[in-house]
Order: structure tokens, then sequence, then C-alpha cells
């Protein structure tokens, strides 16, 4: 790179240097409020492998791996665990059945991220004739639910409000698989399950021979008892069309899912999963129409603020169009705009004017010799050779000059004032030398 090239540089680096390294400081005391980075690796609670907790979380780890989020499992007994886990701070989210927050004392410690879908109270049977009511399980055998399971709570609450305890029925502390092998062998009388239809376990009993399921004819009531649970209908004939099961229209109790995390999980974390529940969720399905869920409603713990949000106002624009991670860091960095915009903004005022003075003030002081020379001149008050001389001098400096080329209008006009200057000198002299060779009158 030539001096003229380098030149121009410097210029620049010289004026518009500390210019940026005020602002970088700026930036880097900002950067101090900035929010941290969202974890790349988080845990969730679900339930037993069977169960539909766990198939879903399956799904949020395959959507959360795409924006580089790694998904930890954990399957457990059920909700009550999970909120366990939760206040622990052993897990970040968890699937937590609807109506269980009033049972715990800490459960404004966590936040929800909304209801995701509906879930069903199924009361599975094998008894002749079938069931029309819960007192007609009075001296039965049934499984009520693992102990810190949703199915657990939600059970005890319905056989307690018709007066069904261990003292008038066999109340089995069992769920899961091993329900359904002794419902299905005969051991059990009936079984309760809170559970999507996706769950394995619902559609194996929804499909087995000598397995009824029972509607809720009162469904009405309860909803009216516990304000957490809706009445739901299992259309005649929507499992198997060819077989008709059910083959008559079903009344259900249904809670909801609720996803639940803790109150410190990353902002950007609950943007992320209640857009993946949208995709995972949205479509709909037996007993929730398109777009219904996930939901704000229905939740029964504190609903989380930043998911509030995103219910309000859907996806921000940043991440419509951008990768998680790309998003995150824009939306982290809007802090950052106050030094851009207490900085820059003056300082490109400044800078400027700045910058033509700093060039300008390689042309300009050399007009200071030029007119004193000029001035004197026009006074007759100078030594015409040293000022000829002075001239040259001035002319040999100039040509070092080196300014942008939007400067050298400037530059030119400079030289041709010293030409100018210089001819009226020569001028002067030949005028002189013209009376000295004239003869004295």
């Amino acid at each position: 790179m030539s001096s003229d090239q380098e030149r121009p540089f410097r210029d620049h680096l010289h004026i518009f240097g500390p210019a940026i390294l005020i602002t970088l400081l700026g930036f880097i005391l900002t950067y101090q409020f900035v929010d941290p980075a969202p974890p790349d690796h988080i845990r969730i609670a679900t339930g037993s492998k069977d169960g539909a907790y766990y198939l879903f979380a399956l799904k949020y780890r395959e959507a959360l791996a795409k924006e580089g989020i790694d998904l930890e499992i954990l399957p457990t007994a059920g909700s009550l665990e999970n909120i366990e886990l939760l206040q622990r701070g052993q897990v970040d989210i968890a699937f937590v059945q609807g109506g269980l927050a009033g049972q715990n004392k800490d459960a404004q410690a966590l936040a929800s991220l909304g209801s995701f879908y509906y879930e069903p109270l199924w009361l599975f049977h094998r008894l002749e004739p079938p069931p029309a009511r819960l007192t007609d399980l009075r001296g039965r055998r049934i499984a009520v639910g693992q102990p810190g399971s949703g199915t657990s709570a939600l059970a005890g609450a319905l056989l307690s409000d018709n007066r069904l305890t261990a003292e008038t029925a066999q109340l089995l502390p069992i769920g899961g698989q091993e329900a359904i092998d002794r419902l299905i062998g005969g051991r059990l009388d009936a079984a309760f399950f809170v559970a999507s239809p996706r769950s394995p376990v619902v559609e194996k009993l929804l499909l087995s021979d000598n397995i009824g399921l029972m509607s809720f004819q009162r469904a009405a009531a309860y909803t009216r008892r516990h304000h957490f649970l809706s009445r739901v209908t299992l259309p005649q004939g929507v499992v198997d069309l060819a077989r008709d099961i059910p083959g008559q229209e079903v009344s259900l109790l249904a809670t909801t899912a609720n996803m639940v995390a803790r109150a410190d999980l990353h902002p950007a974390l609950i943007d992320l999963l209640v857009y993946s529940g949208q995709q995972i969720h949205g479509g709909g399905g037996w007993f929730e129409a398109s777009g219904r869920f996930p939901t704000p409603d229905y939740a029964d713990f504190p609903l989380s603020q930043e998911a509030r949000h995103f219910y309000q106002r859907g996806p921000s624009f940043l991440q419509r169009y951008l990768p998680f991670w790309a998003a995150t860091l824009l939306d982290r960095m809007k802090v950052m705009l106050l030094p851009l915009v207490a900085l820059m903004i003056p300082l490109t005022k400044i800078m400027p004017p700045l910058y033509r003075w700093r060039i300008r003030s390689r042309i300009y002081p050399w007009y200071r010799d030029v007119l004193a020379i000029d001035r004197r001149a026009a006074q007759h008050d100078l030594d015409l050779e040293q000022a000829l001389q002075d001239l040259s001098v001035i002319e040999r400096e100039v040509a070092k000059v080196s300014v942008p080329l939007s400067f050298a209008e400037e530059l030119y006009d400079l030289r041709l004032h010293i030409s100018l200057a210089r001819e009226r000198l020569e001028k002067i002299r030949k005028n002189a030398l013209k009376q000295a060779d004239s003869p004295a009158s």
C-alpha cells in the first residue's frame, strides 16, 4: 500500500478511532445488563414410559433439538412427583395434571406455561351390568393409580365424593401396565386412568374384549364441584368404525395437561416451548378442536408472564423468521441499542465536521503564509527575491500534501493562489527592473 493510500486510512483512524472506541466501551458497559443466554440443556419430568406425557416429551425433544436445545426426559410416577422434582430444582419443566396446584403449599413458586391438551379420566371395568355411577363400585377391586400420580389424586377425590373409601371398596394403589394386566386377567374389577387417548394404555383397553368404559352420566355435577374438570364426549365409533367402538356415545370427565416450569426458567425457552406446543398440539384431537390448545385457560398454576405475552401476541417477528439462537441473541441485545442511540447519533453529527476540519487544516495554514507575502507585496514592504524563494518553499511543501479526492479542489485552489502570488511578485520585480534600467529624467 502506497503512502498516499495509507494517509486517508490514518486520517479516518485518527478521527473515527476514538469514536469507535467510546462506542465499544459503551457496549461493554451495557453488556453487563444483558440477560444471560438460555441453557442448551434442560430436563423434563413426565410420567411412566407407557403414558402420553412421555410420548409427548419425545416430540418436544425432537422439536427442541432442531433449535440446539437438548431435552433430557425423566420418567416418574406421575404429576405429584413431578411437582416435587420441580420444587427441588431437579427438573426445569414438567407435565402436570390439572387440579393439583391446591394440594401443594409451595405451588405459587412454580409457573404454568398453559394447558396443552385434554386428559380424560377413563374408568375401565369388566362388570356386568356395566356401572352407571361410581357408587356401583362399592365392594369392588379398583386400581386408583400409583402413589404420587395425578390419577391417584383425582380418583381419590371422586371416590370420596361418592363416599367410597378403603372400608367400602378395595382401593389398590397400582396403575400403568400392572393395572392393565390385572384388569384383563380378571384380578381387578375396575381401574382409573388419567391419560390422553393417544396413550398406549388407553388404546389397548379400548380395543380389548370384555373391557368396558363407564360413561359419567353425572358429569355436569362433577364439573360444578371441581372447576378444573370439563365434560368431554367420546363419539360412537371414533376408536374403530369397523367394529363400532365404542358402541355408543360416552361422557367423560377431563382435566388438562399443564406444562409447569420453575420460576427462573429462561424467558426465551418459555417462548420456544409454547411455540413448540402449538406445532405439536395445535392440530386438535378426539376432544380438542384445531387451534384450541395450547391455551392459557385452565392454567392451574400462576401463568408465566412470558407465556401470557406469547398467547396475547403470538411469536415475535424475530422468532417467525430467524433460528432460535439468532432470535434469542438479537432479543437479548435490545439493551445494546442504548449506547448505539446515546453515542452513535451524536458522534455521527460531530465526526464529519471534525473530519473536514482535520483535512482542511493541512491546506489552510499555507494560506496564512501566502497572504502575508501577498499583502507585503501590495505595500511594497518586502525583499522580492526572498519572497519568491519563500513561495518556492511553500510550493514544494504543498506538493507533498495528500488529501482525499473530495478535497482535491481545495488543494488545487491553494496551488492556484500560490501561482497568482508568484505572478504578482514577478510582475513587481519586472517593473522594478524596468524602472532601474530607465535613464534618469
